[in-house]
C-alpha cells in the first residue's frame, strides 16, 4: 500500500478512480463529479484543460450562474442515482445569484453543508475573502493570469480535494 492510499483511504473517489485507470481496482462505482460554477467561457476552458492535463477522471459539470448551481445541486439530492460533487469550484461574480449567496445557501442546507467549495476568483480583496470564508468557503484561490500558473493552481486544488482530502463518510 502506498502513502497516498494510506492517507486517502480506499473509499476516496479521486484516489480510487485513478487506481481504476491504472488497472489496480475493478468493478467500482463512478467517481463523484466536480461542479464548476463559472460564467466566463475562457476561464471555464482553462479549468477544464487544467483538469485534463492533471489526469482528473471525475466527470466535470459546468454551470454558468449561481441559480443554475443551486438548481443542479438540489436536483442531485432528488435523484438517488446521482452523486453530489466531490468538489465545487465557484466564481464570486456570477449572474442571477452571486457566489457569496451560493455559499450561504449551500452551507445553510443540511445535506449540502459539508460539500467542499473552493472559490476561484480574480479578486484578492480582503472584503471578498472575509465574505467568502464567512459564508462557508472551504478555500479561496486567486485566479492566476498566466495559463501555466492557472493550470498549476487548479492542479493543486485537484490534488488536495480529489486525492488527499478525506471527505466525511456517508450518513
Amino acid at each position: 500500500m502506498d502513502a497516498r492510499s494510506r492517507r486517502a483511504g480506499d473509499w476516496s473517489a479521486g484516489w480510487l478512480w485513478r487506481k481504476v485507470n491504472e488497472g489496480k481496482v475493478e468493478g467500482v462505482v463512478q467517481a463523484k463529479p466536480v461542479l464548476v460554477v463559472e460564467d466566463n467561457p475562457d476561464d471555464e476552458a482553462l479549468a477544464l484543460e487544467a483538469f485534463r492535463r492533471k489526469g482528473v477522471v471525475n466527470p466535470v459539470v459546468v454551470v454558468r450562474d449561481g441559480k443554475a448551481a443551486l438548481d443542479w445541486l438540489l436536483a442531485v439530492l432528488e435523484d438517488e442515482s446521482r452523486q453530489l460533487p466531490a468538489l465545487v469550484l465557484l466564481d464570486i461574480n456570477l449572474p442571477l445569484l452571486d457566489g457569496i449567496e451560493v455559499l450561504r445557501r449551500i452551507n445553510s442546507h443540511p445535506q449540502l453543508a459539508t460539500l467542499p467549495v473552493v472559490v476561484l476568483s480574480t479578486s484578492s480583496e480582503a472584503r471578498d475573502l472575509r465574505d467568502c470564508y464567512g459564508a462557508g468557503a472551504s478555500g479561496f484561490v486567486c485566479k492566476p493570469v498566466e495559463f501555466a500558473a492557472f493550470q498549476d493552481a487548479v492542479g493543486k486544488i485537484a490534488d488536495f480535494w480529489l486525492d488527499l482530502n478525506i471527505p466525511p463518510p456517508p450518513d
